[in-house]
């Protein structure tokens, strides 16, 4: 339950193996999609407290604002623009350590300078993305990347996107 989320210090992987568990518990006995993309943008913001993390949703051949947590965001993103829009047209993961650097980077907030961006992918079609973007350069690596597609991988197993 969110009232009993723990909070750690340490290493960023042993806080990622922390929430992981609670991830899973918080999303077990919950089968709205909403909701459970809700809260594991709560989890995440408190504890890492990035600069915004967030849900798009493919809807109508665009990627579509979902739950999020932090500063107004862009409504809709198209296939294959901006670090979101080619994370779903890849269909991978993508690490930008220098957002000012990625070619086509949407700037949604001018205060946002590395992101992380990981698709949900049912049936090989990408659902929707997981976007985390940072005030500080190359906030992001290959340990955001492992434990973030593992808490991916918890929701796509809810089946909450059929």
């Amino acid at each position: 339950m969110a009232e009993d989320l723990n909070i750690i210090n340490g290493s960023r992987e042993e806080q990622y193996k922390s929430l992981l568990p609670q991830i899973k518990a918080l999303i077990k006995g919950e089968n709205d999609l909403i909701a459970n993309l809700a809260n594991v943008c709560a989890v995440l913001k408190s504890q890492f407290n990035f600069f915004w993390i967030g849900f798009y949703l493919v809807k109508d051949k665009q990627l579509v604002l979902g739950p999020f947590q932090g500063p107004v965001a862009c409504t809709r993103i198209a296939f294959g623009k901006g670090v979101c829009g080619t994370s779903w047209e890849q269909k991978t993961t993508i690490v930008v350590a220098d957002v000012d650097a990625f070619p086509g980077h949407i700037a949604c907030s001018s205060l946002s300078k590395s992101e992380i961006v990981i698709p949900l992918i049912e049936e090989n079609e990408v659902v929707a993305v997981l976007d985390l973007d940072s005030d500080k350069l190359n906030d992001f690596n290959e340990t955001d990347k492992i434990y973030l597609e593992e808490i991916v991988n918890l929701l796509l197993n809810k089946n909450l996107f059929r």
